[in-house]
């Protein structure tokens, strides 16, 4: 789609490429200075003459293909020039000629666009037909002044079509100018005159002081520069078209690329031969013969910019590279031509951006599959796969990495020099993928950052909600949220591999992926397995809820991954005193699961096995929590804390997920890990005393999401329940209960939600439950289902409600309403966590926070804990999962630990 060109004074039509009719166009006529937006209805812009010169019709671009006013500065003041005299009016309407250095651009003036300066002569004559005049020869007077000629940039096809407008063709569109002064202008715009020239050749028909505004409104507007005083050519240079779409000086990019040399660098298994060929194709020097990573210094001081091409973005030798690099500040290239899926970038800047290591930390976290295999061979690096390429793929990964480098050499600056760009050769696809610099990489930035920020206290400030009382209830909204850390989602840059919806589930239900959970660190083959087909997931009443809670928990469980650098302190149980917190306190084994543990383990997956009993003598790493409720610092052993520390050691602890949220703002994290713990603990007094609850009245609640859920449930032969679970902490739980009524294997599915306010309690739990459903939707009966476990594939075929009556609610009890819990909404997230931190206190425990923000990551993620609270794993000591039931009136006596649900929860 081409770009309007909005003219101070001229009337403008544009023609727009429409990408749905091939071949066809549409034309936009504006007949009173305005401008409208086919695809958008009528959209009042900027009048004539009041024009802020900006290009409408795609995004604002800052950098190729941008105009000179555009990728600098701001329009400057409207207005004419005042006819004080000729060179006055020269020099206010194209602007103050400043010399820069080789490869910069000019300074405009104050009250109107420049003109590039052209740092060599050349005429060139306007593209296509030149009606009343076509082009003039320069006199010898302008030649001998050495002053640089001015006309269309070199990549427009100019066509006057006398009485109607002035067109203009490029590979970007069709635009027209409107107005009789413009079709004047035209052919004497045609790069063979100086502006004095072209001002007295109009003076016939165009007022000068008139002429000079209208060649300062189309040099802002990106369509006229300086074309450097040469010999007139039959027909315009490619290469100069080429570097005025780019938003360039031709004749400077050309100059600069002449004189600049390039270090050419090979690293794997790269034909060194191909790569030189590529760049002398090009035009570009380079300094000495190509070299490998270890350099060996011919031609070095040469060069002004290195290209890099390796096999493998991380390739060892790639970190002596960019050490080497970054020593000396020069800029360097990094592209992967070969294979079917060529990459070229970033660009790496010392001192501004990334380094390689900010990018290769990234791209380790996404190839975390490999880890077995290269511990098997013996091998640090990646691990070698066939070569997968034709030469014409890999052609095109040298020149597009080549013309890269020419075009950084020559000027061009643009965001996607900051991005990873990947060509896939099979399907035609380009994607780009963003570098962020990591401020915590021990190359480039401050390697104790991430242990500092874990010595702070935790902080909570007010944070008024978005909205609240059954709507939002956060910081921010959902797509507000997905816009700030969009940029996380990525295969090869990001956290969250990918957002995907499944297209198994009836509408009315929302569930969304984001790829493999990047927590996991497999080391066996049993891992791997479990690895490449555990997702992070997310759900929601709309989908752009599904999407956020997706990349939520990719990012929650990233954050919490061990990666070397949180605070943590080596010592004993014993030796830290009272701040250290017994992992017991929170794990909350029974002494029977520990003398059991053996053969327990032996028949239980992994998150489901008992540790060693604590040894409080033996030395481990401590990290610091804080207690909200004390004010004080606590201690817990980092391998409860953060996942893949410590957990193949006998006798440590092993962290899991519990109260881990990732929040819209810190203090939204904590609100949410704290309903976390709370909802666990709700489920696990119900789940292993298999007591009784009252039912959810789903028609009281009256919600439309609600009505659609039920709906797409009725589509599937599922019947829909919801029990209230509501403990002793008087904060609304409730699970939501799903079976099928069409087969013998009822496939019963459940999810949980808690909140302050049922109907999000209730909404959170209703959607949870539409996870568990993705697996279900096209089973047979009492098999065939795909991707699950050997205790998920037990219940779904062998539970049922009769077997398992605590499923199904309690006819004693009375249907729960909204008006069942007493609620009253809080404006703001601070209010909620002093109220959680209350109740908390109220118990008789702490509640303890871990900030586990990533500082090149910047959503916020947290651990809450509250020892005591429990977990709804299989995790049996005495306390509240025995003594609340009691309290509460559901049971007559404690469930002996030997009479506890056998089935432990699986979720």
């Amino acid at each position: 789609m081409s770009s309007a060109l909005p003219v101070k004074g001229l009337a403008t039509t544009q023609f727009l490429h429409d990408p749905s009719n091939a071949g066809s166009s549409i034309q936009r006529r504006n007949c009173h200075g305005h401008h409208r937006t086919p695809d958008r209805g009528r959209r009042r812009l900027h009048p004539a003459g009041r024009s802020p010169l900006r290009r409408t019709g795609r995004p604002h671009r800052a950098g190729a293909g941008a105009g000179p006013a555009l990728r600098r500065r701001p329009r400057g003041p409207a207005g004419g020039v005042r006819p004080v005299g000729r060179r006055a009016a020269l020099h206010r309407a194209v602007g103050r000629r400043r010399g820069t250095r080789p490869g910069g651009r000019t300074r405009p003036g104050r009250t109107h666009a420049r003109l590039h300066r052209g740092a060599r002569a050349r005429a060139h004559p306007a593209a296509g037909r030149r009606p009343g005049g076509g082009g003039r020869v320069r006199t010898s007077e302008e030649a001998a002044g050495g002053r640089p000629f001015v006309g269309f940039k070199r990549h427009f096809r100019v066509e006057v079509v006398p009485g109607e407008a002035v067109y203009l063709l490029s590979v970007r569109g069709v635009s027209a100018l409107h107005g009789a002064h413009v079709e004047a202008l035209a052919p004497l715009l045609d790069g063979t005159r100086t502006l004095a020239g072209l001002l007295r050749d109009a003076g016939s028909a165009v007022p000068v002081a008139e002429a000079g505004r209208v060649v300062g409104e189309l040099a802002r507007a990106g369509v006229v520069g300086y074309h450097p005083a040469e010999p007139a050519s039959g027909a315009p240079d490619s290469a100069a078209a080429y570097w005025d779409l780019a938003g360039l000086d031709a004749g400077r990019a050309a100059e600069t690329l002449a004189r600049a040399t390039v270090r050419l660098v090979t690293v794997g298994r790269v034909d060194a031969g191909e790569a030189l060929a590529a760049c002398r194709a090009s035009g570009l020097a380079v300094a000495g013969p190509p070299t490998g990573p270890e350099p060996d210094g011919t031609g070095a001081g040469e060069a002004v910019f290195s290209l890099v091409l390796c096999d493998d973005y991380l390739a060892p030798g790639l970190a002596a590279v960019d050490a080497r690099h970054r020593a000396a500040g020069r800029p360097w290239l990094l592209a992967k031509p070969c294979g079917a899926e060529p990459w070229v970038g970033p660009v790496f800047r010392p001192g501004d951006g990334p380094c390689w290591s900010c990018l290769a930390h990234r791209l380790r976290a996404h190839r975390q599959s490999e880890i077995p295999v290269q511990r098997a061979l013996g091998t640090e690096g990646p691990v070698r796969r066939p070569a997968a390429s034709l030469a014409a793929g890999r052609s095109l990964g040298l020149h597009t990495a080549v013309l890269e480098a020419a075009k950084w050499l020559a000027g061009a600056r643009h965001e996607a020099q900051r991005a990873v760009c990947t060509l896939d050769t099979l399907s035609l696809r380009t994607t780009h993928h963003g570098v962020r610099r990591r401020p915590q990489c021990p190359a480039c930035g401050d390697a104790g950052l991430v242990t500092a920020l874990g010595n702070r206290p935790v902080t909570v400030a007010s944070r008024p909600k978005a909205a609240y009382g059954g709507a939002n209830d956060r910081a921010l909204a959902p797509e507000q949220v997905r816009e700030r850390y969009g940029h996380l989602v990525s295969p090869v840059t990001g956290i969250v591999t990918e957002l995907r919806h499944d297209p198994r589930l009836p509408d009315g239900l929302n569930c969304c992926t984001s790829g493999r959970n990047l927590a996991l660190g497999p080391r066996s083959l049993a891992e791997v397995r479990g690895g490449l087909r555990s997702l992070s997931g997310g759900k929601g009443v709309t989908a752009a809820e599904a999407e956020l809670g997706a990349l939520c928990e990719a990012v929650e469980r990233f954050s919490a991954t061990r990666q070397g650098d949180e605070a943590t302190v080596r010592d004993t149980l014993r030796g830290l005193g009272e701040e250290a917190v017994h992992p017991n306190a929170c794990q909350l084994f029974a002494e029977e699961q520990f003398r059991d543990r053996e053969r327990w383990n032996a028949t239980h997956p992994l998150f489901q096995q008992v540790c060693a009993p604590f040894d409080a003598d033996r030395p481990v790493d401590w990290t610091p929590v804080w207690s909200l409720s004390s004010g004080t610092r606590r201690m817990l052993p980092t391998s409860m804390l953060y996942f893949g520390h410590g957990a193949d050691q006998e006798g440590v602890p092993r962290a899991d997920s519990n109260g881990n949220a990732a929040g819209s703002s810190l203090e939204d994290a904590i609100v949410q890990g704290f309903l976390e713990l709370v909802e666990r603990d709700a489920v696990a007094l119900w789940w292993y005393n298999r007591t009784r609850h009252a039912a959810v009245d789903l028609d009281a609640f009256d919600e439309p999401w609600l009505a659609a859920a039920r709906t797409a449930h009725a589509r599937m032969n599922r019947a829909l329940w919801v029990l209230d679970l509501t403990a002793d902490f008087g904060i609304p739980v409730m699970a939501a209960v799903s079976r099928r009524t069409d087969k013998a294997a009822e496939d019963i599915s459940f999810g949980f939600g808690a909140h302050f306010d049922p109907r999000l309690a209730l909404r959170r739990a209703v959607t949870e439950m539409s996870q568990l459903l993705v697996p279900v939707a096209g089973a047979g009966d009492g098999g065939e289902y795909p991707a699950a476990g050997r205790e998920l594939v037990s219940w779904w075929s062998s539970a049922t409600i009769r077997n398992q009556p605590y499923l199904v609610p309690d006819p004693a009890e009375s249907p729960r309403v909204p008006g069942s819990w007493d609620h009253t909404p809080r404006p703001d997230l601070r209010q909620d966590i002093e109220a959680a931190d209350a109740l908390v206190r109220a118990h008789g425990m702490e509640l303890l926070v871990l900030d586990q923000t990533r500082p090149d990551v910047g959503l916020p993620v947290v651990k809450v804990l509250a020892p005591g609270m429990r977990h709804f794993w299989a995790r049996l000591a005495p306390g509240r999962l025995f003594d609340v039931p009691v309290a509460l009136g559901r049971l007559d006596r404690r469930t002996p630990y030997g009479a506890v649900n056998p089935i432990p929860l699986f979720v």
